[in-house]
């Protein structure tokens, strides 16, 4: 039964790369939304790099196991220099409290740089993509910056013949096929945010590629569709410690249903959050994280499923590691991308 299983599932995994070739999914994007939106490239005064690593429905073989690192940096001697340090009334303000919304001021124009591998491992197939991101940064008001971003690199695809069980182990429609690719990769976004709140629209994938590895004809109509992410969130003031960050996004995938994630982020202070995350028809989480000091975060998230999967698998596990570099004005938690 167990190997049937893993048939079926390694068979479903490629059709779903032949019909929309779809990118890892993430509990904890919303601490780091460079992985789905290049606008927000350099959006905090300091050094941005994120490790994170994520085991998805554990307990099912070949089930995907993703790990990224991604670096944002702002770019400009007015915003480096800490003139856009003006945006917050200095270090006495929690990014979390009422005080720092009624003291808020736009961010200096500036540039935004950063870069991004993301490896996805799912059965025998191996995704990998390295994007190299660029945004600039303008205050359209006194409170309100809206950026635009766009990401570019390259995409490699691979299949390994060694973990595929075949009555032909030289069968010619897989032994003969492209089972090692690169292709481009682009993606754009634009992103809105103040003290309070935040948007942002995306897509990904724009360049569409050949998605096949073996000769046969049909094949041919395997074909990467463009991604299409739009999100947004709030913050709302529970007390002069607590703050509640309610945020949502709807993802759009051509042929695949329109899905939408709720999120629900609880923090005390500028150092500890819990939160709670709900994927439609797919999964509910539970989420954790710490602030440990202006060097460094961590969170944690498990996720169970709510579908079919939850009889075979043992949830989802994702850790993020966040190291804040350069940064002069000692911050405990990002300002901005929260």
């Amino acid at each position: 039964m167990k190997k049937l299983l893993h048939v079926l599932f390694i068979f479903s995994l490629m059709l779903q790369l032949a019909e929309a070739q779809q990118k890892p999914q993430y509990t904890q994007y919303v601490f780091n939304n460079l992985l789905l939106n290049p606008a927000v490239s350099g959006i905090e005064n300091y050094i941005d790099l994120k490790a994170g690593y994520r085991s998805q429905w554990t307990g099912l073989q070949g089930a995907p196991v993703t790990s990224y690192l991604t670096f944002s940096a702002p770019f400009g001697s007015d915003f480096v220099r800490g003139d856009a340090a003006a945006m917050s009334p200095g270090n006495e303000a929690n990014p979390y409290s009422h005080l720092y919304t009624q003291n808020y001021q736009a961010a200096e124009p500036h540039h935004g740089i950063g870069f991004m591998v993301v490896s996805d491992q799912a059965g025998p197939i191996s995704t990998t993509n390295i994007d190299a991101t660029y945004a600039y940064h303008l205050g359209i008001s006194s409170t309100f910056n809206l950026s635009v971003g766009v990401a570019a690199g390259l995409n490699h695809n691979s299949l390994n013949i060694a973990d595929l069980s075949l009555e032909n182990p030289l069968d010619p429609v897989i032994a003969n096929g492209n089972n090692s690719q690169w292709k481009p990769d682009l993606s754009v976004g634009i992103w809105g945010y103040s003290s309070n709140y935040y948007f942002g629209v995306s897509a990904q994938q724009l360049l569409s590629q050949n998605s096949y590895f073996t000769t046969t004809n049909a094949s041919n109509q395997a074909k990467t569709v463009p991604q299409y992410f739009i999100t947004g969130g709030v913050k709302l003031f529970l007390s002069d410690d607590m703050t509640l960050m309610p945020s949502a996004l709807l993802k759009i995938l051509n042929p695949e249903p329109v899905a939408f994630d709720i999120n629900m982020k609880l923090a005390f202070k500028d150092r500890f959050w819990i939160g709670a995350s709900y994927r439609n028809q797919d999964s509910v989480a539970g989420l954790l994280g710490f602030n440990l000091s202006s060097l460094i975060n961590v969170s944690y998230s498990y996720e169970y499923s709510t579908s079919a999967l939850r009889t075979v698998s043992n949830g989802t596990h994702e850790i993020v590691l966040g190291l804040m570099l350069n940064n002069k004005d000692r911050e405990i938690s990002p300002r901005n991308s929260w």
